[in-house]
Order: structure tokens, then sequence, then C-alpha cells
């Protein structure tokens, strides 16, 4: 008698006297677990995290299933994420294992909640947990944790304190719970496109938050060092309207475009036809050499736009020449899906966003409900991922 391994591990407090469903010569039977020889092992355990978490994944082809697995590590975190209606119960222990939730170590009572930190006291000690603050990934997305308890609740080792990325009440939410089609719509979800309904971009359904690092660093040229200012001349005005007194960015600026970071001169000498009148006189009587300076400012690139939540300037040390001074500017950005983004499903489903439409114009359900995205119906059967079809029927 060979036991069924995942009946087993689900149910982990079995009683002698409980009956459990077992192999016996190629025959599924149900017998007293005083009569089992063998256990099976749990069917995860052949395969990794990520396809451990796809739903019907014994109804897909193993080359999605391994697009599936590479694609939920590139899945960049929402900023409202959802947990999965249909999984396969182990987002829960992917979530606590990744160590990105904060989890009480001990149990005990919290007696402050802050943006930043959980203040518990338990045993007669106070604990501070520090908590994860608008930090950047190296994938440059935001990397932010939300507190879970509130001030006075009774807490036990273990849980849940404060969800991070792509978390929900400490399971695994890498995206959102749509409704989706599966039908051509005039021809604008061929060859894997999508076709996906504005309300996906309004109501802020696919939205997340970046963190992009700028940096600029001061030299010493043949003609003089270079120095951070606010005094640049020949800019306008509304151009050097964040800058401190310093030549910095300041915290908190809502910054676009074009807009200068951190204001840069950089030293040149200048030809002598392009002296203005007074410098040739004042080169002529004293023999002093007059040198102009080039505007190298760090500007914001096309494209950008944000607000700048970190500041760091990185001094030399000791008054070295060699070591260039280094200013690192940190700027959040918010950014809704658009036409050209990739999106993905857990069955190696993928396409890109091909036409946002509007909501009326978007194929609807009997009792009236638009749908969210639509599907080429041609993409399931060729690919035998037909694994999404049973989680569409399932959700």
């Amino acid at each position: 008698m060979v036991a069924a391994g995942n009946s087993l591990a689900l149910n982990r407090g079995i009683q002698e006297e409980q009956v459990v469903p077992t192999r016996y010569r190629q025959e599924f039977l149900t017998v007293e677990w005083e009569q089992v020889h063998l256990r099976s092992i749990f069917p995860f355990q052949y395969f990794s995290i990520g396809a451990s978490l796809i739903p019907f994944i014994e109804h897909n082809d193993a080359n999605r299933a391994l697009m599936s697995s590479n694609m939920q590590r590139q899945a960049v975190p929402l900023s409202r994420s959802e947990k999965c209606i249909v999984g396969t119960g182990l987002e829960r222990q992917v979530a606590l294992d990744s160590g990105v939730p904060a989890i009480a170590e001990h149990e005990g009572k919290v007696i402050y909640t802050y943006t930043d930190k959980i203040v518990l006291s338990g045993n007669g000690d106070t604990l501070n947990i520090p908590l994860v603050i608008y930090q950047r990934s190296n994938k440059n997305t935001c990397m932010h944790q939300n507190p879970q308890v509130r001030r006075g609740k009774c807490i036990k080792k273990g849980q849940i304190l404060a969800d991070g990325a792509a978390t929900v009440g400490g399971e695994l939410a890498l995206g959102k719970n749509v409704l989706v089609a599966y039908m051509p719509w005039e021809g604008y979800n061929s060859e894997d496109a999508v076709l996906i309904s504005e309300r996906l971009v309004y109501g802020d359904i696919y939205t997340s938050f970046h963190i992009r690092k700028y940096e600029i660093q001061t030299h010493v040229t043949s003609n003089g060092p270079e120095r951070i200012t606010n005094e640049i001349p020949h800019l306008e005005a509304h151009l050097l309207r964040n800058l401190d007194k310093n030549g910095i960015v300041r915290l908190g600026s809502w910054v676009k475009t074009g807009d200068i970071l951190v204001g840069k001169l950089t030293p040149q000498m200048a030809k002598e036809s392009s002296y203005a009148p007074e410098d040739r006189l004042l080169r002529a009587i004293l023999g002093i050499q007059v040198s102009t300076s080039k505007e190298t400012c760090l500007k914001l690139p096309i494209g950008g736009r944000g607000r700048v939540i970190d500041v760091r300037w990185i001094q030399k040390k000791g008054g070295s020449s060699y070591n260039p001074e280094t200013i690192r500017v940190y700027i959040s950005q918010k950014r809704e899906i658009k036409v050209g983004d990739k999106v993905a499903g857990r069955h190696g489903n993928k396409g890109i966003v091909s036409k946002i439409l509007p909501r009326q114009d978007m194929p609807y359900l009997q009792d009236g409900r638009p749908v969210d995205m639509v599907f080429n119906p041609l993409g399931v059967p060729s690919r035998m991922n037909v694994g999404q079809i049973f989680e569409c029927s399932l959700g």
C-alpha cells in the first residue's frame, strides 16, 4: 500500500484510525492508516518554486511552464496587488520564505505603529521592528512595507506584521484578478497581442511605482575644479526653481523632463575672439587669462517625471583631489499600463498590449459587465497550455 503524498502533507495530524487514499497494484483505494506500507513524495517536490505556483500545471506543456516560472520572477510589484483566486496553496509559504513581509519573532502586544517601524512589548522587553520605506531594488522597482497590525492588538509568534512588495495578507500576490475573454477582436489581438480596457488605466489596476537613480560627479579639470552651484548663467528662472542654496534639488520637489537636478559649472578657456571688450582690456593690461564656465548640469532626461525622495551628497575625504564628489538623486515615478507593455499569465500566456479601448467598446457578458482583457483563442491549442482555460473557468 502506497499512500498519496499530497494528502499526507495537507493533513499532518492523521490519527491511526483515519483512512487515507492509497494505491495498490494500479488501483486507487481508501484504507486505514495502519495498513499503509509506503508513502509517495509530495508532488510539488518535483518542481521549482516558480513551477509550483502554476495551477493546473499538469495540463500545460513543459516549455510553457518553464516560461511561466521565469516570467513570475520578472513581475513588476503593483501598487495594489491582489491574492490569486485560483492558487496551488504554496503562495503563503513562498511569501514567508522570501523574507519580504515583516514577521513577529515573539508574541506580544503592539504599542505603536509608525510608517517606518512597529514597536512591540513582550516578556518585559520593548522590541522595535524597522520597516522598509521606499527602497530602490536592483530592477528600479519600489520596495515598501505596509503595517498590517493596529495599536493594542495582541500578536502571536510568526504572525504577519507588515506586507511587503507583491504580498497581501502574507500571501504572494504578483498581479490582479481581471475578467478575461478569449475571442478575436478586429485583428487587434492577433499574433500574441492583447486588448485591454481603459478601466485598467484609470482605475490604477496595473499601476506601479519605480525609483530611478540619477548621478553626477565633479572632477578637477586642467582649467580648474568643477563646482556645484545654483548660480547658472544664461538659464531661465523656472529651470532653477527646485534648487537649494547649494545647487542641489530639494527633497520632495516635483520634477519633470528638462528640469535641473544638480547645477554644475565646468571651467574652460575661451578663445580670444570670443572675449568681451572689457575682458580684452583686462588681459592686455594685466596679462590675466580670462576663464569662462560651461553649464554641465544634471537634467532629468526625456520621459522622466516624479517626486524626489532622497538626495545623497558623497563628498571627498581628506581634501584629496583624486576622489570626485558624487551626488545621487532618487526619484519616485508612477507608471500606468500603456500600449507596448508586456503582460503575462501563470501558464506562459504572454502578450503585448496593442490597444486600449473605452469600456463601452469592450465585449461584455450576458449581465452587461465589460471584460478587462481580450486574448486570442488561437494562442491556446497550438501552445498546449490549456491550464489557463481551467483557471478562467474556476475563477
